[in-house]
């Protein structure tokens, strides 16, 4: 089942310990081709975090490979939208403006 996205579709809804938090959604302006290539950047990129061991350079050049394709999908860095709204990924829903949205959701 995929994940419930906030109305604005900028965020995607994971429940976790202390209750369902915002994550950063990708980018719907990259086409579908990029966002494929980036995915699955990303997927090598977390294979050689788990891959890495011991090796602390290796685990940095993945981590930074992660970090860049989320970067380039839009979950991390800049915002990809552009009305000044705030950036809210990793908060608790029921501390920001859509907490009211989900409860309605029942």
């Amino acid at each position: 089942m995929p994940p419930v996205r906030t109305p604005d579709g900028r965020y995607l809804v994971v429940e976790g310990k202390l209750g369902p938090r915002l994550w950063r959604a990708s980018n719907p302006g990259l086409s579908e081709d990029r966002r494929q290539q980036l995915v699955d950047a990303l997927m090598d990129a977390r294979r050689a975090v788990g891959n890495a061991g011991e090796d602390t350079t290796a685990l940095v050049r993945a981590r930074s490979a992660v970090d860049e394709a989320k970067r380039a999908l839009g979950e991390r860095g800049p915002v990809w939208w552009d009305d000044g709204s705030p950036n809210l990924n990793r908060r608790l829903i029921r501390n920001t403006p859509y907490r009211d949205w989900w409860a309605s959701r029942g």
